[in-house]
């Protein structure tokens, strides 16, 4: 499954698709954009998708493994 992040913005189908999956977090990202400036808004978007881009791995993990300590 995607992330928030990971949609194309300037696609209207993907907004859309988007905006359902994530409905609270779009209705945050609108205000957000009416509260900051574009630059602001751009730096704090892709902060945002820098962060979520370091927990994926750990996310799609589907083969079980067993770790051991030595």
């Amino acid at each position: 499954m995607k992330s928030f992040f990971d949609f194309n913005r300037n696609s209207p189908e993907e907004r859309r698709e988007r905006n359902n999956l994530y409905p609270e977090l779009a209705k945050f990202h609108i205000a957000l954009r009416e509260e900051m400036s574009e630059e602001e808004y751009q730096a704090y978007f892709n902060s945002e998708k820098e962060a979520t881009r370091h927990t994926r791995p750990m996310l799609y993990q589907t083969a079980n493994r067993w770790i051991s300590a030595y």
